[in-house]
């Protein structure tokens, strides 16, 4: 996913990192300086609260959509696996899975 809060919060008129602090800090949302400039500056986020994230849509108005760009591209699949179905048994019609509880004792009756 490309994280793209730079280009939404210009695309409001806000062009400073320390602008949209004070805004997200009116809502609640108290973000220190360095963690504030590493959002505002990458475009590939580790990781954000979703609480975080709603409150950032609040301010700027905008949806998840326009934040987190997804890149599909970007995913790798293993080697050989490039029309791999569903597993063989859910398409076999094999034996049906039955859970068994952990601890002995049996299930009730169908």
């Amino acid at each position: 996913m490309k994280w793209n809060l730079r280009l939404a919060a210009a695309n409001r008129g806000i062009w400073k990192a320390s602008e949209l602090q004070r805004m997200l800090a009116d809502h609640g949302l108290i973000i220190s300086a360095g963690k504030m400039s590493g959002m505002w500056s990458t475009d590939s986020l580790a990781s954000i609260k979703l609480a975080d994230l709603d409150v950032i849509c609040t301010v700027l108005g905008c949806e998840v959509g326009e934040l987190l760009i997804p890149e599909p591209d970007k995913v790798t699949r293993p080697v050989g696996h490039e029309h791999e179905g569903p597993p063989a048994a859910a398409s076999s019609g094999g034996p049906a899975v039955v859970p068994k509880r952990r601890d002995g004792r049996s299930l009730p009756p169908v």
